[in-house]
């Protein structure tokens, strides 16, 4: 409980710490080089985060992400402290799908936005379609993505079903999936808690899967085929 109660201090004081980085950011006009910024200042807490938390990462596959290319991470999502792993552990700067209640939090909604984040309302169609064509002008700008399809964090660690809409982030930018497995993440906060306990966090990425007219077509078989790479890198 005392690492539980250190961990939320510092997530709120380290965050007042940046405000002098939040305005600059804010004033910066150059989209570019705030997203730069913000990704720089946010993997530095995130990474102070994950250390204060006791998670310990190691990272398989690293190689199979494109350093000259915009990508669709696809990633199963076990715990709270997947975006952290994502951001940290994966290298180039990327902005995730969240879901819209993450606006409800001050100051931290407006460091996504500044890193190229989407907010997702899944429960109103024309907003999901809205902020699904957001991500893909993102993507075509060259700013890499990363999307959890199941929606919710699982609380066993098995797979949920994937959301079906989502890989029209690929297959309408263009841009190539790379699936990415989270495995022991949920050991650090397990759902329906808030309590932080030390885990270890295995981290595998699968190589790129480019996009094909085909894919673009049969977006439901692109859905089960990128679920079972990820469901297979779980085992």
């Amino acid at each position: 409980m005392i690492r539980t109660l250190i961990w939320f201090t510092f997530f709120w004081v380290k965050l007042i710490f940046y405000i002098p980085s939040y305005i600059k950011a804010g004033k910066m006009a150059d989209g570019v080089a705030r997203a730069e910024f913000a990704d720089q200042k946010a993997r530095e807490w995130m990474g102070d985060l994950l250390k204060l938390a006791g998670c310990t990462v190691s990272v398989e596959g690293i190689e199979n992400v494109p350093d000259d290319r915009a990508v669709l991470f696809v990633s199963n999502h076990q715990s709270n402290f997947d975006i952290p792993l994502m951001l940290t552990q994966i290298p180039g700067k990327k902005g995730f799908i969240a879901k819209i209640e993450t606006l409800k939090l001050p100051i931290v909604r407006d460091w996504m936005r500044y890193m190229n984040c989407v907010f997702m309302d899944r429960s109103d169609i024309r907003k999901q379609v809205k902020s699904i064509t957001e991500g893909v002008q993102i993507l075509k700008s060259g700013h890499s993505m990363v999307l959890f399809p199941e929606g919710t964090r699982s609380p066993d660690g098995a797979l949920l079903e994937f959301k079906p809409g989502g890989m029209k982030l690929a297959t309408k930018s263009g841009v190539p999936i790379v699936p990415v497995a989270i495995n022991g993440s949920m050991n650090l906060m397990k759902k329906g808690t808030l309590k932080i306990t030390p885990a270890h966090v295995t981290i595998k990425i699968a190589p790129c899967i480019e996009m094909t007219e085909e894919m673009n077509r049969e977006t439901v078989k692109l859905n089960e085929h990128v679920k079972s790479i990820i469901e297979s890198m779980l085992i």
